[in-house]
């Protein structure tokens, strides 16, 4: 048996989400897959993760009764794989076999460094194997908004709220005409997605956190039905403002681009790394070529 989800990139909302803000999400082209086979045996399971260009990059052999670990390229990694198919086995009424052997094995179609979900994606396709909801398994192991695990299953984007803790998905049909004005850089470096929530937490600005809820929600309303690439600039550069006050930073078009005077730069989901979105033509985007940044992926080839 073979699953795949989507990876994903959080257009709005990013940091927000936890405290009940409104999001637009969108599920990338590009994802992961998980392969399971089984046959008759000791209760033994194997994994083996795959990178986008075939590198074996984690191993573990385990033993399911138990869920005791035999061999691991990567204890931490081991723990937390651990901890999601635990879950996964609790909550399933198709549990996994103590008298089978399992095989599974994992494909990215992205590199590692992206940010566009491994673990979302991961959590997602174990959902799909276990014939659960991958949101309830996502809130049973992390503490991130979820939003990344409901791009996985879907083909459209997605606005996504956190509501009484119950999120709320609804798919958005997001299609611009002027996408051939959007391009996503990465900027060269992973950021860790759990370390900033913890920070954002420790650091938030709290006598504005309502307020700034509500108007990033009230801009991400406005921007599922944008229809100019100027107004779409306005509202994604106020969000930018809005949460650097938030938390406490430089946005990220300050610290690095501030002399790119061609269009907009917004950072996604977690700042600081992974994919920013930047406005411009052809031409205009020469300017992050020439400081560097070589992976610029186009809105069409990027977004599902």
């Amino acid at each position: 048996m073979k699953y795949r989800s989507n990876g994903k990139l959080m257009l709005t909302g990013e940091y927000l989400a936890l405290d009940n803000a409104l999001v637009l999400a969108l599920p990338t082209k590009f994802g992961q897959s998980l392969e399971v086979k089984f046959k008759e045996g000791k209760g033994i399971l194997s994994w083996n993760s795959f990178t986008n260009e075939n590198r074996n990059w984690f191993y573990l052999s385990l033993k399911i009764d138990e869920f005791k670990i035999l061999e691991t390229s990567d204890i931490k990694i081991a723990t937390t794989l651990i901890k999601i198919l635990k879950s996964a086995n609790t909550i399933s009424s198709n549990k996994m076999n103590n008298n089978l052997d399992y095989s599974i094995s994992t494909a990215l179609e992205f590199p590692q460094d992206w940010g566009l979900g491994s673990s979302s994606t991961l959590i997602s396709n174990i959902a799909l194997w276990f014939q659960i909801d991958a949101l309830q398994l996502h809130f049973s192991v992390f503490n991130g908004s979820g939003y990344d695990v409901a791009c996985g299953s879907s083909f459209t984007g997605i606005s996504y709220l956190i509501n009484h803790k119950k999120p709320i998905v609804k798919p958005i049909d997001f299609n611009p005409h002027f996408s051939n004005s959007i391009y996503f850089v990465h900027l060269n470096q992973k950021q860790n997605s759990y370390n900033e929530i913890k920070n954002y937490k420790q650091n938030l600005n709290v006598s504005q956190l309502g307020k700034a809820v509500e108007a990033v929600s009230k801009i991400t309303e406005k921007i599922i039905s944008v229809e100019s690439l100027s107004e779409f600039e306005n509202l994604l550069n106020q969000h930018e403002k809005i949460t650097a006050t938030i938390l406490k930073r430089k946005t990220i078009k300050e610290l690095l681009f501030n002399d790119y005077t061609k269009g907009i730069v917004k950072s996604l989901g977690a700042w600081g790394g992974d994919f920013v979105l930047v406005t411009g033509n052809e031409t205009d985007i020469d300017y992050f070529k020439k400081k560097g940044y070589k992976t610029i992926v186009p809105y069409s080839d990027m977004i599902l």
